[in-house]
């Protein structure tokens, strides 16, 4: 069974910093495309950011560098770094395996002013 579970959100004042996890069962993430994605209440959920198994990385072209898509396959294990957080970032954040389609559950991230 697949298991994508995300961790390190939280409440973060406006300029602060997160990472978050994706933690990986069941399944081999070395030969998949992996990605973050979130999303704002009442809106649709939307790619941030894809990580290709040889490590290309992709990003939504309104983070303006703030966020770092990585990945580590031996711990089987997906992260992003998020820098210099505003209140517009407060969603929740997904991981998913890409074109399988296995999605975490996500982690709330809120930003306050």
């Amino acid at each position: 069974q697949v298991q994508l579970v995300e961790s390190g959100g939280g409440s973060v004042q406006s300029g602060g910093s997160l990472r978050l996890s994706c933690t990986a069962s069941g399944i081999d993430l070395r030969l998949k495309t992996l990605a973050w994605y979130r999303q704002v209440t009442g809106k649709q959920r939307r790619v941030l950011a894809r990580i290709a198994s040889g490590g290309e990385t992709e990003y939504e072209d309104s983070l303006n560098g703030r966020f770092t898509i990585s990945r580590d396959d031996v711990k089987n294990i997906l992260y992003l770094q998020m820098n210099n957080l505003t209140p517009e970032d407060t969603a929740v954040y997904f991981c998913k395996v890409e074109y399988d389609g296995f999605w975490g559950q996500g982690t709330q991230v809120i930003v306050s002013a």
